[in-house]
């Protein structure tokens, strides 16, 4: 009998007081930000720019550059299943979801879900399965199967009931481009995604995303100096709003300008052909506090935590849900 796996989702207020309640992972970046004596200080100024930005970018009709304010929840996926005549949960996923309030006619918009993704089977994935699959190879080695049954779940995430139920449109996870990859840029423009660049060949992040059924763009917007990976369902330009692209490209742009300054508040903007790097000595660090070390720690740990409490004891299981699970059409 193949097992039913369904889903529980619970969301969180991300604000100034916000605090990692117990069950968050440690490494999502947001929580990261909200330790330590400066926790505070650090959630102000990051909402504070969050929604600078959107106004920046949301210029029309906005001569005082106010109209809007950017709200931020953190919505936690649990997956639910039955193993040994027990019923099982674990964290499958968190990410922020966007509100856009309009202080000008008091209308609340829906924003886009997906900001900040963050997994522990990708912690898995990446922290502890990569790793022992290179640790005696001659060269990078990647597992056939890599990113299989993460990709598997978040799409069967995406079609449930409690995913349908709550939001309105599908995820776009927008995070840094690659380092090891070379962006070329075109012609194309879009007034609210900005310019776009395209590379010759996906990184392993990208094909990673795919397994998630997700497709990838590239685009720099307006006031950038960085292009940012945009990964989405569907048709980015077409199936969402201004405002929704607005909202995630504040929110993420904020957050890598604080995780990666030396790419996205470099004091330089991307040339025509552009190959990121985080050994560039022209940039800005932020007033906010953020420990990369710390986190590159910890998604070890989580990923063998994962490993420990959800793969090997369920690995059967989760094979045999896998090679059932439908394969979308083409």
């Amino acid at each position: 009998m193949t097992t039913e796996f369904t889903f529980n989702i619970t969301t969180t207020r991300f604000d100034e007081h916000y605090s990692p309640s117990d069950s968050s992972r440690a490494t999502t970046n947001f929580a990261n930000l909200a330790r330590g004596e400066h926790r505070q200080q650090n959630l102000r100024n990051t909402l504070t720019t969050i929604n600078r930005r959107f106004n920046d970018l949301a210029h029309w009709d906005n001569p005082a550059g106010d109209r809007y304010a950017v709200d931020l929840e953190i919505v936690s996926g649990q997956l639910q299943f039955t193993a040994a005549g027990n019923e099982q949960e674990f964290p499958l996923l968190e990410v922020l979801d966007v509100q856009i309030l309009d202080r000008a006619t008091g209308d609340r918009h829906p924003g886009i879900v997906g900001n900040n993704f963050s997994s522990y089977v990708r912690d898995f994935d990446f922290s502890v399965r990569l790793p022992a699959a290179n640790e005696s190879a001659s060269e990078f080695t990647v597992p056939d199967d890599f990113g299989e049954l993460h990709g598997k779940l978040f799409q069967h995430f995406l079609d449930s009931a409690a995913y349908r139920e709550r939001f309105q449109v599908t995820p776009v996870v927008c995070i840094s481009v690659s380092t090891s990859k070379t962006y070329h840029r075109t012609a194309n423009h879009h007034p609210v995604l900005g310019v776009e660049y395209q590379q010759d060949e996906y990184s392993l992040t990208d094909d990673y995303f795919g397994k998630m059924g997700l497709q990838v763009r590239y685009f720099m917007p307006p006031g950038s100096v960085a292009p940012l990976a945009f990964y989405f369902r569907g048709d980015l330009l077409n199936d969402y709003s201004n405002l929704q692209l607005i909202g995630t490209i504040s929110t993420m742009e904020t957050f890598q300008r604080i995780y990666r300054p030396e790419i996205y508040n470099a004091h330089v903007a991307a040339e025509d052909i552009y190959r990121p790097t985080l050994e560039r000595d022209d940039f800005s660090e932020t007033p906010i506090t953020y420990d990369r070390v710390e986190r590159s720690q910890l998604a070890v740990n989580q990923g063998k935590y994962t490993a420990e409490t959800f793969v090997n004891p369920h690995r059967d299981m989760l094979d045999q849900w896998a090679a059932n699970y439908p394969v979308p059409a083409a």
